[in-house]
């Protein structure tokens, strides 16, 4: 038997916030639910559903309008994983975590990512991407593992960021490993930080993203953000900060060792790597996969596996990255034939 419920709107401002723009969200949540979803007024009604579609569509409306009365202005990602954890298509936490078997949407809540002087906040888009923002934020070293346009490095960057310009911790310390091409980084013209710049543009990437380009530069002049090549990472001890390897794949042993060895007292640190995309010689293990197989028993640390499935990227992406590993778990001899 098909229903309709109406919804009753305070203002104009969170009803046009619940909405979006040209009543896009309105669009994405009938798309999701089946029906007919109109606005009028200030009502928000929807038509030709039952009795469970009904209450689905009340249960996303309420939590929108709880999200404009806290200042966001949702997106049409936010409403699209919004709807999808209404329905059950996400599950935010492991089982026997805090909070499990609570209701499916409120992870977003949970796990968003507040940065003073951000463009917006930042929410997790899958249960794998809710589920490494809580490791982050729970343990002192994170390891994030998965293929490309999964949110590694945008999400760890959005913690960070959040930690630092919270001033809950001192400054940011971004580094990667230099695996290079034939040039010496010490014959690249400039100074260290012009010379590793092309490496860590990635991170810059999702720094200028999430805050104010002018933001970024008042943290580089009054050194909340550092930047260095992992080589230059020895002998040093980091306290009072958050450290994000990025590309961790492109690690030695002895260099993942002596990265790990680094983190002082009130630190974080969060490595982020593709093991798909190693480019150490042939006979080098990489330092990643060396550390994911001897401390998966280590209390303390949090190891977050991200898949095709948490792709966030373009669409395409996605496909490509399935179309490859189809095409690598192919015996030799049919790829040859081919």
């Amino acid at each position: 038997m098909e229903e309709s419920i109406t919804i009753v709107l305070d203002n104009n401002d969170i009803l046009s916030g619940v909405c979006g723009a040209n009543d896009g969200n309105l669009k994405l949540i009938a798309g999701s639910l089946g029906g007919r979803v109109a606005a009028r007024g200030n009502e928000i009604s929807i038509f030709g559903v039952d009795k469970a579609g009904a209450r689905l569509f009340k249960t996303v409306i309420d939590k929108l309008i709880m999200a404009v009365q806290e200042g966001e202005y949702p997106s049409a990602e936010y409403v699209q994983t919004l709807t999808g954890a209404v329905l059950g298509r996400e599950v935010p936490k492991a089982e026997g975590s805090a909070g499990a078997g609570s209701d499916k949407a409120d992870f977003l809540r949970d796990n968003l990512i507040h940065i003073p002087q951000g463009f917006t906040k930042v929410f997790p888009r899958s249960r794998n991407q809710a589920l490494y923002v809580e490791g982050m934020r729970n343990h002192d070293i994170s390891f994030c593992v998965g293929p490309a346009g999964t949110g590694k490095t945008y999400l760890a960057i959005a913690e960070a960021l959040r930690l630092v310009l919270s001033k809950k911790t001192r400054k940011l310390v971004l580094t990667r490993p230099v695996v290079e091409a034939g040039e010496s980084l010490g014959y690249l013209p400039g100074d260290l930080a012009q010379k590793i710049n092309p490496y860590l543009r990635p991170l810059y990437d999702a720094m200028e993203a999430l805050i104010p380009y002018e933001s970024i530069r008042r943290m580089e002049d009054t050194r909340a953000i550092e930047v260095a090549p992992l080589a230059y990472m020895r002998g040093r001890s980091l306290n009072d900060c958050v450290i994000i390897l990025d590309e961790a794949q492109n690690t030695t042993k002895e260099q993942m060792k002596m990265f790990l060895t680094r983190i002082g007292q009130g630190a974080r640190a969060v490595i982020t790597g593709d093991t798909t995309q190693i480019d150490l010689p042939k006979r080098v293990e990489s330092g990643l996969l060396h550390a994911l197989s001897i401390l998966s028993d280590v209390e303390g640390i949090h190891f977050a596996y991200l898949n095709t499935g948490d792709v966030v990227r373009n669409p395409l992406i996605k496909k490509i990255i399935e179309a490859y590993d189809r095409e690598t778990e192919k015996p030799p001899a049919v790829r040859e034939r081919e």
